[in-house]
């Protein structure tokens, strides 16, 4: 019996998880408990666990006698965060120009081929997790493990403003082109150019971000 209920507790918690990442649940937006259970068949009890899961994952603010929202974006954490994270991977892919091993340069070119496929099916869900994988391959291939836990912490953080981000038309092709020119650079050996097509990358993020910040200032925090 406890195993059902821990069931519909997870299935609860990936539904309202990803309403969240997809933007669907917006900053600010009240978490009604009571639609939730008649939409997803389940009593008070799963909706609950779920909610205090993303409490914990700083994704719900639960306000006690007020109910509970989905949480606003830290504008200063994500600034901070995109900062490090481009200080490293711009090292990271000059690293790879000048190292990266065979099978991770296959690795590189797969995951491009597959990009292109979840562009041309309109699959922003498969291609976020694409864009994942792609920098990944760099850290796991190059055998640099404290930088890549370091960077999935960072990303895990990003997740949210990351598929947000992705949604306004046109962008899945422009990253899409960003990596193909990242990953040319590190197929070439030109250290300079890896360095510089990622710093043009993670930068676009972060002008992507800026813009986006402006037009919905209700979904941020300072």
């Amino acid at each position: 019996m406890r195993e059902r209920v821990n069931s519909k507790a997870d299935h609860v918690y990936g539904e309202l998880k990803e309403a969240i990442l997809a933007g669907i649940l917006e900053p600010g937006e009240p978490i009604d408990k009571p639609t939730l259970c008649a939409r997803l068949g389940v009593s008070r009890f799963p909706i609950s666990a779920a909610v205090s899961r993303l409490a914990f994952e700083s994704l719900v603010v639960i306000e006690p006698q007020h109910g509970s929202f989905v949480a606003r974006i830290s504008a200063a954490d994500v600034r901070e965060r995109l900062f490090v994270r481009c200080a490293l991977e711009c090292e990271i892919a000059a690293e790879a120009a000048r190292r990266l091993p065979r099978e991770g340069r296959e690795a590189l070119h797969e995951n491009l081929a597959r990009e292109r496929e979840a562009a041309a099916a309109d699959d922003r869900r498969a291609f976020c997790a694409l864009d994942v994988d792609l920098h990944q391959a760099l850290t796991t291939h190059l055998g640099l493990r404290r930088s890549g836990e370091i960077l999935d912490g960072l990303r895990a953080h990003l997740e949210r403003v990351g598929r947000l981000l992705m949604a306004p038309e046109g962008r899945v092709r422009a990253v899409l082109a960003e990596h193909a020119a990242i990953v040319a650079a590190i197929e070439a050996g030109d250290a300079a150019a890896a360095h510089a097509a990622m710093r043009r990358h993670l930068t676009n993020i972060a002008a992507q971000f800026e813009a986006f910040a402006r037009e919905r200032p209700a979904s941020f925090s300072p």
